[in-house]
């Protein structure tokens, strides 16, 4: 069974609509931006928060809740955009695999702890490989290439 977190009222009536509205006006709380991925079913877009990591030179998403609907779209669709009031930028995903991800897992936890921390098993950024290792399978994470052909 895939690990899933599901969010609770009041993040998803209050906080991620306060945090969508902020970043549709231009501003980014702590690094925010709006993902926009193509429904794997439907083919609709489909708009959430979430949290874009810079990490030595690269960008990447990190599921802090596991196996939501924006990543399973994401997987399937391949690409995406990541939106900050009226920029776009449009970028190809690349799933980063298990054993590459405790320096990117570290990294987020180092920056969203306060925020995102409770979805880690207990896990801090100041974790052993081992043990971000152990919760690795259950957070996806995927590197941004910026997509230099234009959208099907």
């Amino acid at each position: 069974m895939s690990h899933y977190r599901r969010p609770g009222w009041i993040t998803h009536r209050i906080l991620n609509p306060l945090v969508a509205g902020l970043v549709h006006a231009g501003l980014s709380p702590m690094g925010a931006r709006i993902l926009r991925v193509r429904g794997r079913s439907s083919g609709a877009w489909r708009e959430t928060p979430v949290n874009l990591l810079v990490y030595q030179g690269a960008s990447y998403l990190v599921s802090p809740r596991g196996q939501s609907q924006w990543v399973r779209n994401l997987r399937h669709a391949g690409w995406a955009e990541l939106r900050l009031g009226g920029s776009v930028t449009e970028f190809t995903a690349t799933e980063v695999g298990d054993l590459d991800k405790p320096p990117v897992l570290r990294a987020y936890l180092r920056r969203w702890k306060a925020e995102a921390g409770a979805f880690f098993a207990a896990v801090s950024a100041g974790a052993t490989d081992a043990e971000l290792l152990r919760i690795a399978p259950d957070h996806p994470v995927f590197l941004l290439t910026p997509r230099s052909s234009p959208s099907p």
